[in-house]
């Protein structure tokens, strides 16, 4: 039985998921979902997988900066993998690449041209690129015999209108490849086909997708087609992530270079690695911790990363013409019923009516029964967009050696 095992790597966690194959016309079968959470953190790593059953196979912590890099948070997770699963073949390896810059719109098979090209677009990427390309290399000595794949989170947003795709620089940077690439497309790409599956009515329409995580963008959604985005050229536009500052004046960078004699790779840790929730609260990245915190600059940081999800929103609502389906997905929007509730909360100029009860819950709709915008919660699943394009990376060849 031929399976394919997908790889995502955030920029603190390590998705990883192990599919069997039943044949190129089903969806791949998941038998075993996990991840490695709090990476290079300085907090207690964390590897937790499950059965495709929902029993949990491991729930286990490591010793503090035990797993310091994504490439130890992935051999923790194969050798976990292969204890489970010792005898099963394994046809692909599939990679969540963050950056395939103006060259790759779908998936592609990852040979020794392309990962040149891609590690081209490290600086465009920091925190994923180097991580998404080591475990590449670290899954060519492991499986030397699978097909090796990357699929892309800029491929979805590929056909932006042109004034969503440019900013307004000389020309000449568009050509060189300076434009609105737009991230996180596998989450989108996933919550547009769950739309056309379930609802297609919604599908049709004009949706405003926030995926809301350590890192964090919202795309709006026009029958299913990214028409607008909140990223940019690199993972750092938008919206304040656990650890990156989201919008910002480029006059501040000059501030840092001319005033505080900063060095590019200095303002690139400052606004990687320091700034977001992390830099505003002074406590931590991940959401959990700060609104258990009760301190105010937690609250300052909730606050803050509320207001331009709302700041955000009415930007995408006006770029789509309209909205009619609101969706949260990603860790922060799939959980957190207080930041959910404060986006939605004063949202009824544009049709929105959070049903509280429903919130409180995490049911699937959230919305009241009245309310003009249906709002969503559909938990996102990168990993089987994956593990689609193996299979049919893997039936391509197939016919193609037939």
């Amino acid at each position: 039985m031929s399976h394919v095992l997908t790889l995502n790597a955030g920029s603190s966690s390590l998705k990883f998921g192990f599919f069997r194959l039943n044949g190129a016309a089903d969806d791949p079968d998941p038998r075993i979902v996990g991840s490695v959470e709090r990476i290079g953190t300085g907090e207690r790593a964390r590897l937790k997988a499950k059965r495709q059953d929902g029993m949990v196979l491991v729930d286990r912590e490591f010793g503090r900066n035990h797993v310091a890099d994504h490439e130890t948070a992935l051999a923790r997770a194969v050798e976990f993998l292969k204890e489970q699963r010792p005898q099963a073949e394994l046809d692909a390896v599939g990679h969540r690449v963050v950056h395939g810059g103006p060259d790759y719109d779908m998936p592609v098979e990852l040979t020794g041209e392309v990962m040149a090209r891609l590690a081209q677009f490290e600086p465009l990427a920091p925190l994923h690129q180097p991580h998404n390309l080591a475990g590449v290399r670290a899954a060519l000595k492991l499986f030397p015999e699978a097909v090796q794949l990357a699929c892309f989170d800029t491929a979805f947003h590929r056909n932006h209108p042109w004034v969503n795709d440019t900013f307004a620089i000389p020309r000449k940077y568009y050509d060189q490849g300076v434009r609105r690439y737009g991230f996180h497309g596998l989450s989108y790409q996933y919550i547009s086909e769950t739309l056309r599956e379930t609802a297609p009515h919604l599908h049709m329409g004009r949706t405003v997708v926030a995926h809301l995580g350590n890192g964090a963008s919202m795309c709006g959604l026009m029958g299913g087609q990214s028409r607008a985005s909140t990223m940019g050229f690199t993972a750092l536009d938008g919206l304040p992530m656990g650890s990156r500052c989201g919008q910002l004046d480029p006059g501040v960078l000059l501030y840092m270079l001319r005033s505080e004699g900063m060095t590019p790779a200095e303002i690139e840790d400052e606004l990687y690695r320091k700034s977001g929730l992390l830099g505003l609260s002074g406590l931590s990245n991940d959401m959990r911790t700060l609104e258990a915190a009760g301190t105010e600059e937690a609250r300052q940081a909730i606050d803050y990363f509320v207001f331009r999800i709302r700041r955000e929103l009415g930007g995408l609502v006006a770029a789509l013409g309209g909205i009619s389906t609101m969706v949260f997905c990603g860790g922060i929007g799939e959980n957190s019923v207080l930041i959910r509730e404060k986006v939605c909360t004063g949202m009824g100029w544009i049709g929105m009516e959070l049903d509280e009860t429903r919130n409180m819950r995490n049911e699937r709709i959230i919305s009241t029964d009245f309310s003009r915008v249906r709002i969503l919660v559909i938990p996102t699943d990168e990993e089987i967009v994956i593990a689609r394009a193996a299979r049919d990376m893997l039936a391509r060849r197939a016919a193609d050696a037939a």
